[in-house]
């Protein structure tokens, strides 16, 4: 099947052919997103391949369908850059990726949480100066701390399971519990009450419109004084002038992000040589007790095969039978 794949990067390319060698599609690599600016690439190709920042609202799928455009396989589990109605007005199947490595977002998770707590990226930069002074890189023990997990799905329950190991007590927050969470000694509450009890909370729930600022000014003053907050699920999760506030009351005391609410002009690019032109990103990077990440966090050589492969078979399943197990509904 002949597909326009968007928002390559060397890597993507590099695991899409490799895999692709078991499919045998057709494949035209594109660097620029899919927006309202580039659908015209897409002209005559059945399917078109995106990824997290590609913007597929109702215009940009009303010209994919009138370019010959029937499947959108996206290369990721999140699919809120899709318009679902628009696409099913216009006969276009939406297609994704629902698991690829629930280990590589946990973990990464997890590196931000202990990198937060002991300074890591603060040491290095000393230790590089020679600077071996220990004064403003105190720490504390995670062990005994409880952890609130908000979203209890694959990611959620594995970042949950390594913080058993770590012998932290565990809450979770979903409208849709997970039978696993017993098993890694997780319990449920409401909202309210993991906000309030927990001293690390991390979010890996999908962005719904219920979930947009889930995390906003009446969250965070519901939060215990010096929270650990993380997000390496979906940017608008956040509030992030909520979370600036709570950092400057200290109600917030640590912020771990690799995604951000308006990351669509800045991660994924070297903009090392420009001034940047987002204020409010760049205020959160003043602060000494931020770690930002550019949504790396699925970044690991399994997620890249896994993602491919299920990406492509997703769009065999498409071409043999017009439909497939991953098949997004509105």
């Amino acid at each position: 099947m002949r597909v326009a794949v968007f928002s390559t990067k060397s890597y993507d390319r590099n695991s899409l052919e490799t895999v692709n060698q078991g499919f045998g599609h057709e494949l035209m690599f594109y660097e620029a997103r899919l927006t309202c600016d580039t659908y015209a690439l897409a002209k005559d190709f059945p399917a078109v391949c995106v990824f997290v920042n590609d913007r597929l609202d109702n215009s940009v799928i009303e010209e994919l369908a009138e370019g010959g455009t029937r499947l959108i396989a996206l290369r990721c589990a999140g699919y809120n850059n899709v318009d679902l109605k628009a696409a099913a007005v216009h006969g276009i199947k939406v297609v994704r990726v629902p698991a690829y490595s629930p280990y590589a977002v946990a973990e990464h998770t997890v590196a931000l949480l202990l990198t937060l707590n002991r300074k890591v990226h603060r040491a290095f930069n000393r230790v590089r100066e020679s600077n071996f002074a220990l004064e403003g890189l105190l720490g504390f023990d995670v062990h005994g701390l409880t952890v609130g997990v908000i979203g209890t799905g694959r990611i959620g329950i594995e970042f949950a399971r390594i913080m058993q190991g770590f012998g932290c007590p565990l809450l979770g927050y979903d409208v849709m519990p997970n039978p696993e969470a017993e098993k890694v000694g997780l319990r449920y509450v409401e909202m309210d009450e993991l906000l309030s009890t927990a001293d690390i909370i991390s979010l890996h729930c999908p962005l719904t419109p219920q979930t947009y600022h889930l995390i906003n000014p009446e969250a965070v003053e519901k939060m215990k004084t010096g929270v650990t907050l993380i997000n390496t699920s979906r940017g608008a999760l956040v509030d992030t002038a909520a979370v600036i506030e709570g950092l400057k009351s200290g109600k917030i005391g640590y912020l771990g992000l690799d995604v951000y609410e308006e990351e669509g002009d800045l991660f994924f690019e070297d903009l090392s040589n420009i001034v940047l032109q987002d204020d409010v990103f760049a205020r959160l990077l003043v602060f000494p007790n931020v770690v930002i990440t550019g949504h790396q966090a699925f970044f690991t050589r399994n997620a890249l095969e896994n993602i491919a492969h299920t990406t492509l078979a997703n769009i065999r399943e498409f071409e043999q039978t017009g439909k497939s197990a991953n098949q997004i509904t509105g």
